[in-house]
């Protein structure tokens, strides 16, 4: 029998209790601590790839470091007694200390960003219908009748004879209690609750975008279309991978795991049902319908459905089907007379929050040929108009999130997000704060301003020759670490809220070069794919909470986005979140939904010959910054890239 090792964590802050847990001999500190209900983050899903997991032993015998310990960590802290947790492996009882998660308050969320009732072509239908009758329990023992049959009656056509069993079981004493005054429930004809008295006026719904980083939910009238309330919040997942890949390798044949995510979900939409409904000042118990809208990944899990071929080709789902189930089989038991409404999944990675989108955006409408992109840990694009839709995914993983980044973070008080170099450098940072960390937009956009400065070449290499050409402050930035590796420095350590300087390693930028380089890859194939040039692509829409914070030209720079006119390129918002609530008010936007995805060509990137050619042009931080007016560049009908795979 295997022996097992206790392992006793402290918290680094002062006056917090220890906590103990036990693992087997050979298991992993992190398995230690995540059994134990220890949360240690591991952006990367323990594959160490990330510093996130990072461990002090504080006492037991510290065990050599890994590969992986000293390239996350660095000599001096791999001397130090410092280690990765999930690279750590127990062979005695031992105490450790996690250290702390970067401070991330005040994490922006992007709701949806308007209302689904400003859309001209919309109509407010949602399936939910709620009308007061007066029903007569049975008196005469002589008519053959029952409680069911006589609320039916009352109800009239609206409503099938089925009816669910804790439905039923209440019936009695609803039909008694207030002279026969009964309101009835129906969800597209099917009867979900009946209560006592005239509560027609309470009808609502909630709909969630439930993405890999961040879950969006908002509370709505269904009987006007009104939003009451706005939530959200991190994914409470992310300990357990930043990206949906490290989600799904977590759970891959191991149901336990699996459950532990879907609780972690299902938990916090509970929570976020109950927080909306406190803040509208109405009840959870009259919410009756929600949409649940989120990547192939976080659909299944939520569900409680197998990822694990999700993640091994052909990446295919379980299922793609749009679903309606009730929120008891969740269970979601804030609101337990809802109906659950999931959109379609067209392919593995390109999931109900692409449908949302699509809704959204109405692209399925267009005359043009446009774009839209989602920007995230799994990017994915969408491309065409009324005659033809062709989507792909496109893999970014968590840079964008700041994961993997030595001094990333998400875009929160105190991170980065603008840089700006004329002769030396300054820092826009969120919450106008001392630097903590850099986000996304600003590691794109400090990318880009030192391409144009001379301090980072074209292939993302940073300058080490002819530095006198530099400005002089520029020059002092480039700094060498006891490595011998060179990093920038955004922000000197004076000026910094941390210990040290705010820098970009090497490493930082070729996990930016790989993130980026997937997006723009995936929207030029898509390009390839139809035969259109940036000349022919009309409009190129920018959706999701990252997305709608980048600088435009930026992104364009260093090639994130295809050579455009920056007037062609929009912000259209957190379009999931505004197309859930679409399905959420529209029974017939729902049923649209699952026409576009039968519609709709899936584009796998991977089993394309030219595409490793495209994604290694991609790495390149060599666009052009179109002005409006100008077409731009491929002008023939072939996308930059795709031409020089092609070797135009």
């Amino acid at each position: 029998m295997t022996q097992a090792v206790k392992v006793i964590f402290k918290s680094p802050e002062a006056g917090c209790p220890d906590h103990i847990a036990s693992a087997a001999r050979g298991a992993s500190i992190l398995d230690a601590a995540h059994g134990g209900g220890v949360e240690i983050i591991a952006t990367c899903g323990a594959r160490g790839r990330c510093r996130s997991c990072r461990i002090k032993m504080v006492r037991g015998s510290i065990p050599p470091p890994t590969v992986q310990d000293a390239v996350q960590l660095g000599s001096e802290a791999v001397r130090d007694g410092f280690r990765l947790a999930c690279q750590t492996k127990l062979v005695e009882d031992c105490v450790v200390m996690p250290m702390p998660p970067r401070a991330e308050a005040g994490h922006q969320i992007l709701g949806s960003g308007r209302s689904v009732t400003e859309d001209s072509g919309f109509v407010l239908e949602s399936g939910v219908e709620k009308r007061c009758v007066k029903a007569k329990a049975p008196v005469s023992e002589h008519h053959q009748t029952s409680d069911h049959e006589e609320i039916l009656l009352a109800a009239g056509s609206v409503a099938t004879r089925e009816m669910p069993l804790d439905v039923l079981r209440k019936l009695a004493a609803v039909l008694r209690s207030e002279a026969g005054e009964v309101t009835v429930t129906t969800f597209n004809g099917r009867i979900i609750d009946v209560e006592a008295g005239d509560t027609s006026q309470h009808c609502y719904g909630m709909s969630f975008d439930i993405g890999t980083t961040s879950i969006v939910g908002s509370l709505l009238d269904l009987s006007t279309g009104e939003e009451l309330a706005a939530v959200g919040s991190m994914n409470p997942q992310a300990p357990f991978g930043g990206d949906l890949m490290s989600r799904i390798a977590f759970a891959q044949f191991d149901d336990k795991k699996l459950q532990t995510l879907r609780v972690k979900a299902l938990n916090a939409i509970n929570d976020f049902i109950r927080e909306a409904c406190e803040r509208a000042g109405v009840s959870h118990e009259h919410i009756y319908k929600i949409v649940l809208v989120g990547n192939t990944c976080m659909h299944h899990i939520l569900l409680g459905i197998d990822v694990s071929y999700v993640g091994l080709a052909p990446y295919a789902p379980v299922v793609r089907d749009a679903l309606v189930v009730p929120a008891k089989d969740l269970p979601l038991k804030v609101a337990p007379r809802a109906q659950i409404c999931t959109l379609p999944i067209v392919a593995g990675f390109v999931g109900a929050d692409t449908m949302a989108c699509v809704l959204a955006t109405r692209i399925y409408e267009s005359k043009e040929i446009r774009a839209l992109v989602d920007i995230g840990t799994n990017g994915e694009v969408v491309m065409g108009s009324r005659d033809r839709l062709v989507a792909c995914s496109a893999p970014a993983g968590p840079a964008f999130e700041g994961a993997q980044i030595r001094h990333g973070m998400r875009g929160a008080v105190g991170a980065i997000e603008r840089v700006h170099i004329d002769g030396d450098v300054r820092c826009t940072v969120i919450g106008d704060q001392p630097a903590s960390g850099i986000c996304g937009s600003g590691l794109l956009d400090a990318c880009a301003k030192m391409v144009d400065a001379g301090v980072m070449e074209p292939s993302g290499l940073f300058r080490r020759k002819k530095l006198d050409e530099l400005p002089a402050p520029l020059v002092k930035r480039l700094v060498k670490t006891p490595e011998g590796a060179v990093e920038f420095v955004l922000v000197w350590a004076e000026q910094a809220a941390k210990a040290g300087n705010v820098t970009l390693t090497q490493g930082d930028v070729r996990q930016l070069q790989l993130a980026k380089s997937a997006i723009y890859s995936g929207i030029a194939m898509l390009q390839h794919v139809m035969q259109v040039g940036n000349d022919q692509l009309d409009e190129l829409m920018l959706c999701g909470g990252f997305g709608n914070y980048i600088d435009v030209e930026s992104a364009v720079k260093i090639r994130l986005l295809p050579e455009l006119p920056v007037d062609r390129i929009t912000y259209v918002g957190n379009a999931a979140a505004l197309g859930a609530q679409l399905a959420l008010l529209s029974e017939t936007e729902r049923r649209r939904a699952t026409e576009l995805a039968d519609r709709i060509e899936h584009v796998a990137l991977a089993a394309r010959p030219e595409f490793q050619e495209i994604f290694i042009e991609g790495m390149r931080f060599a666009g052009r910054v179109a002005r409006p007016g100008d077409p731009g560049p491929a002008a023939s009908g072939q996308p930059d890239a795709v031409a020089a795979a092609a070797g135009e």
